[in-house]
């Protein structure tokens, strides 16, 4: 039996990671540093194998947001990436190529949530086909969801 190997990376391409053996736990953190680094209501993350992270292009740069973790991002594009403490090492789900398997099984933080997140999918779905068909039209630099043997750096402000 092979081993699964699981790729993915930042929004332009330039951090880019393989990962061979299992995933640990999916999870949605609602502290507030998760609220920040993701810029979001939550971040959603699986934990990593401890040795079986390759990084294949650029490896993240670190911010320091507490005493024992460290919150990696793509220092070119800004895409949050990483938790990292002494225990181990989690990645963001979006930043895998595919993400279909990765449904979070647990609420971390849950007393930090924020009040209306649980129900946020009651909301009325937008639905204008002019809408959908101008999002069509737009050109997208973002790295695909697959691994590529040359991708074109256009967009990278530096």
């Amino acid at each position: 039996m092979t081993e699964k190997v699981r790729t993915g990376g930042c929004q332009c391409g330039a951090v880019r990671f393989r990962i061979k053996g299992a995933l640990g736990r999916p999870s949605i953190c609602h502290c507030r540093m998760c609220q920040k680094q993701f810029g979001s209501f939550f971040g959603a993350l699986v934990t990593v194998p401890k040795d079986g992270v390759e990084w294949t292009h650029e490896e993240p740069s670190y911010f320091q947001s507490s005493v024992n973790i460290d919150r990696g991002f793509c220092a070119r594009c800004g895409t949050p990436l990483t938790y990292r403490q002494p225990g181990g090492l989690e990645i963001a789900i979006g930043a895998f190529d595919d993400r279909s398997d990765l449904a979070p099984r647990i609420q971390v933080n849950y007393p930090a949530r924020l009040p209306w997140v649980e129900t946020i999918f009651d909301a009325p779905v937008h639905d204008d086909p002019d809408y959908y068909a101008r999002q069509e039209q737009i050109i997208s630099f973002q790295h695909p969801d697959h691994e590529t043997a040359n991708w074109p750096q256009q967009g990278l402000k530096l």
